[in-house]
């Protein structure tokens, strides 16, 4: 066994969509070009190839459209691409080389810590929202109480 065995994999080529929802739609143009300008200017990340594809108006829309850009993107490696996942989160992702991907326990415990730690601030800010949703909806019910006996006082009067 010679020491590249158990390196990971550089030079990973992955086909990934973005997608955006929006008006105008010349803003939507505009937006994925600044998104894969973003992408490119990533460490360990290459834009290839890109093609932006034009708006349309959305099914059952007046003036939202969609949009999407199939970017192709070689990252130094797997971390890299965990990353653009992460961050732009492409509605499609597709390694295009190699076939098979080495990595290293490190990082994959990189990976799975970052994904743990994405998880956890999900979940802290679903719970923070059920809170603030509990104490909006008590909130109201109170209101619509004290209105209701308002309109009640003023009935007997």
């Amino acid at each position: 066994m010679n020491s590249n065995e158990f390196e990971d994999t550089k030079g990973i080529r992955v086909l990934m969509i973005i997608e955006v929802i929006g008006r105008p739609k010349e803003h939507l143009t505009e937006t994925l070009n600044n998104l894969i300008e973003q992408i490119d200017s990533e460490k360990g990340v290459r834009v290839r190839d890109k093609k932006i594809n034009e708006p349309i108006l959305m099914k059952d829309e007046k003036d939202f459209y969609t949009s999407f850009a199939e970017i192709e993107i070689e990252a130094d490696g797997i971390m890299n691409v965990v990353g653009l996942m992460f961050k732009y989160m492409p509605s499609h992702v597709e390694i295009i080389y190699p076939e098979f991907i080495a990595i290293k326990n490190n990082s994959w415990n990189d990976i799975l810590n970052e994904l743990t730690r994405r998880l956890h601030g999900y979940d802290e800010v679903a719970r923070i929202i059920q809170f603030e949703k509990s104490v909006l909806e008590k909130k109201l019910r109170e209101a619509l109480e004290n209105k209701d006996n308002k309109k009640s006082k003023k009935k007997k009067e």
